[in-house]
């Protein structure tokens, strides 16, 4: 079985529309896919129904401030027309425009003016995000590659490391929760924690209300794999998977296999079969 429940379309920061997403998920033989945009419900609205037996859940990405470290938290399976998500959304979206404008003095600071009001033409009708920030710099010779320019300017550490404004951990599970969904830690080895305090943040996670976490994102070494799996029956976590995918790549495609979660109990478990979408 093959399960998405963890990318991206243009919505954020993908390159592909949701019903391109959704057609290429089909064609790679994914059986259950969430569609896990940063900050927004917005692709759904561009779905119709899905065709054939593929089974479509809705999500979200939300970022939480947790201890110094900028944590992001799916929300899967919720109901994303509830006003509480409706609320979430604006929430986010006012904290990355505050974020944005944060790192567009610094860079103007560092001799690269004008970044703020270029990044929101590259977003358009979406939330701003450290993305397009990459692209202005490429576009304006600043650096010759995104890599580049989250290497210098963008990523940890960085001047664009700006975490301060994002809603609390209790907050973000807390709007997941109303909007009837659940809460799951994306992707936990990426924030480079030590285990002691990895295992603080997961201990917060449950007492929050938070149930899912992320053993697979992307293709991870089956050491890792062993590592989450260890931590999600020890917190009692129901266990996720996804590609994280944004982009089409050689590396990296929609899907992945259920048996990856080993013993742990799937999320879409609580979901008594994620019925499949007949209209968004």
């Amino acid at each position: 079985m093959l399960v998405d429940l963890h990318c991206h379309t243009t919505a954020s920061d993908g390159s592909l529309s949701p019903g391109e997403l959704v057609e290429r998920a089909m064609n790679r033989g994914v059986d259950l896919l969430a569609i896990t945009d940063h900050d927004t419900t917005a692709a759904f609205a561009e779905l119709e129904a899905v065709p054939g037996t593929m089974r479509l859940v809705h999500g979200v990405e939300l970022s939480t401030s947790w201890s110094g470290v900028n944590v992001h938290i799916l929300g899967l399976n919720i109901t994303p027309g509830h006003p509480v998500m409706a609320e979430a959304v604006a929430a986010q979206r006012d904290a990355r425009a505050e974020r944005a404008k944060i790192i567009a003095d610094r860079l103007e600071k560092k001799g690269i003016p004008g970044s703020f009001e270029a990044v929101r033409h590259i977003a358009a009708h979406r939330a701003v995000g450290r993305p397009d920030f990459a692209k202005y710099l490429v576009d304006c010779g600043v650096v010759s590659s995104v890599n580049e320019a989250f290497d210098r300017y963008l990523g940890a550490g960085k001047l664009g490391d700006v975490k301060a404004m994002w809603p609390e951990l209790a907050t973000i599970v807390g709007w997941i929760r109303a909007a009837g969904g659940t809460a799951v830690l994306a992707h936990p080895t990426h924030y480079k924690m030590t285990n002691a305090k990895l295992r603080r943040l997961l201990a917060e996670f449950v007492e929050v209300g938070g149930e899912g976490l992320e053993v697979c994102n992307g293709r991870p070494p089956e050491t890792e794999l062993r590592y989450l799996r260890d931590l999600c029956r020890e917190y009692g976590l129901c266990a996720s998977l996804g590609s994280d995918f944004h982009h089409p790549s050689n590396w990296l495609e929609l899907g992945c296999e259920a048996s990856l979660l080993g013993s742990c109990t799937p999320v879409w478990e609580r979901w008594n079969g994620a019925e499949k979408v007949a209209g968004c």
